[in-house]
């Protein structure tokens, strides 16, 4: 279904699954095919790949050259019934790609809101993005890959497949990530170190001097008290039960992942 307020190029092809919300815009030669949904005041500029499984929310912008739930790049992947499910008010850029997932994982690809994805970036098959994340150019997301919420990507940079980025952390422009990042370290390098808490970004999002604070402790324990994860996550609890800021942290470190930055 294609609401009568949608606004299409005549050069554009839209396929019959189709479904265009109130208000959206597709560009000359742009190409929209499969089961595609956009919601309403999305904007999609000229020359755009979209294949479905698909679901995108609301007034997002899709510049051009974007190709956006094409089939993965897993050489296991044999043309199954996968998705890509995308939020409201990302703005995704010049060349970016964003694949759909594998019945390896759940299926599904999954990008949440107000997140900025800028030239040449890519996503992988089963990534999970939060909201307010920035990916600068070509940032490389590999596969299964699980990204927190306020998360910045340096340009070039690029995260192993399983990766995981927590919450208000600062990968650094030509980083590579062989390992988890914990939320609010800034990360740089190849292969990727930890440096510091992301202070400034903290204090822009209205985090308190005392939270601040305790992070750096919380830093402080992991990064140079010459303790194990394990170690390190009981000497944060105390600071976890005065701030919920620090229980972010133990609890990302409490998960199983690939191991963390060192």
């Amino acid at each position: 279904m294609i609401d009568s307020t949608a606004i299409i190029h005549p050069t554009a092809i839209i396929g019959s699954d189709v479904c265009l919300g109130a208000g959206v815009q597709v560009g000359a030669y742009s190409v929209l095919e499969g089961n595609v949904e956009i919601g309403d005041g999305t904007w999609i500029g000229s020359h755009v790949a979209i294949k479905g499984d698909t679901s995108i929310g609301q007034n997002n912008r899709i510049y051009q050259f974007a190709s956006v739930g094409e089939d993965c790049q897993d050489l296991k992947y044999r043309g199954e019934q996968t998705s890509l499910v995308i939020g409201d008010d990302n703005s995704i850029r010049e060349g970016v790609t964003i694949h759909r997932g594998t019945v390896q994982d759940k299926g599904v690809t999954r990008i949440g809101s107000h997140n900025l994805f800028m030239v040449n970036s890519h996503v992988a098959h089963d990534c999970v993005i939060g909201d307010y994340c920035i990916f600068a150019n070509c940032a490389t997301l590999a596969g299964h890959v699980t990204i927190g919420d306020y998360v910045i990507f340096g340009g070039l940079s690029a995260i192993h497949q399983f990766g995981k980025v927590g919450a208000h952390a600062f990968i650094g422009g030509c980083a590579a990530l062989n390992k988890d990042v914990p939320p609010y370290v800034m990360a740089v390098g190849n292969y990727a170190h930890p440096v510091t808490i992301n202070s400034e970004g903290l204090s822009r999002r209205g985090f308190s001097k005392e939270a601040i604070r305790a992070l750096r402790q919380a830093y402080k324990i992991l990064y140079r008290g010459n303790n194990t994860v394990e170690e390190a996550i009981e000497k944060m609890k105390a600071l976890g039960e005065q701030f919920s800021e620090v229980q972010l942290f133990i609890d990302f470190l409490s998960e199983h992942g690939r191991g963390i930055i060192r």
